[in-house]
């Protein structure tokens, strides 16, 4: 998802003349589209399963960041206590 800067960098005026094509372009790019005005990005538009995938990994990796940290500060507990939390008997 790297970015084309020859490709993936539009002006707003452009948006505003064929808003459609800049959307396709995003969503059947895979690629994040920078928009710019008066040659200053403003803003950053991408497909929707993009978005949403780069908010799962934020999501994924916060948690690990977390879960880190809790290990770290000694807030663990035993593999069977969390059995028993989470109601697994094995």
């Amino acid at each position: 998802m790297k970015t084309r800067f020859s490709q993936d960098i539009i002006p707003l005026s452009e948006l505003k003349i064929n808003p459609g094509k800049i959307v396709n372009r995003a969503k059947d790019s895979h690629r994040p589209i920078l928009l710019t005005s008066r040659g200053r990005g403003v803003a950053v538009m991408q497909g929707l399963e993009e978005y949403e995938q780069i908010e799962e990994e934020r999501a994924f990796i916060k948690a690990i960041a977390q879960g880190l940290m809790e290990i770290k500060e000694g807030k663990v507990q035993s593999i069977n206590d969390a059995r028993k939390k989470l109601g697994i008997n094995i």
